[in-house]
């Protein structure tokens, strides 16, 4: 009949978005653009892939109709085609880890290193009343075209790998609290841990950027 036919169309379309999901490299390409747009090449970078890789994934995510692209002279830039793609992920996420015991080991084993129970943890509640009141510095731990892409109003760039440069600066500081990606990111658990060890009390915020941005709060881009 017609309208079955028509009901399996619908189906079919709702199946390339799944499939353009069920691909772990493809999720980790989203979760990188949900920081921001990035080159091919840049992506190929952050997440250790071959650029050939790279392109054919992000392929079947504009066929999608999930990320777009601009041109800047030679170069092309890939974006996430709204913020309702990242809800997407972050609700994907969210699911699979409270319904999906393998995704919640997996994410405990990923984050369990050495002292992760002493990272103390700041909401994102919590984390607005302290910018209002003026009362934290907010460290960025994400890569520094991260950060120039988006970040929290009010933090400062600290790449996890420059974090060091930042301790005689922060031991005084009443209130520190470090972000990265989103919960499934370990930079931010990481800094807390580097911080620590060199005599600087710090928390991090309880999960991150992608949330962030997802709970339609605002963000800053370009240089502090």
């Amino acid at each position: 009949m017609e309208s079955d036919d028509r009901r399996n169309r619908l189906f079919d379309e709702l199946a390339v978005v799944g499939k353009a999901f069920g691909s772990p490299k493809r999720l980790e390409l989203v979760e990188l653009l949900a920081q921001g747009e990035r080159t091919v090449e840049a992506l190929a970078r952050a997440a250790g892939m071959g650029m050939s890789t790279v392109s054919a994934h992000l392929q079947v995510l504009k066929l999608a109709n999930l990320v777009r692209t601009r041109r800047e002279g030679t170069k092309v830039f890939y974006r996430l085609a709204g913020d309702d793609v990242a809800q997407l992920y972050a609700a994907m996420r969210s699911v699979a880890r409270e319904r999906s015991a393998d995704v919640s080991q997996a994410l405990e084993v990923y984050l369990d290193l050495p002292g992760s129970g002493e990272v103390g943890l700041v909401t994102r509640a919590e984390l607005e009343q302290m910018l209002a009141a003026g009362e934290v510095t907010l460290l960025d731990v994400r890569p520094s075209e991260e950060y120039l892409a988006g970040h929290i109003p009010g933090a400062r760039s600290a790449p996890l790998d420059t974090l060091g440069a930042e301790v005689d600066t922060l031991r005084e500081t009443p209130a520190v609290v470090a972000y990265c990606r989103g919960s499934f990111c370990v930079m931010a658990h990481d800094a807390v841990r580097i911080l620590g060890g060199a005599g600087v009390e710090a928390r991090r915020l309880e999960d991150g950027m992608l949330e962030w941005r997802t709970a339609g709060l605002p963000v800053a881009a370009g240089a502090a």
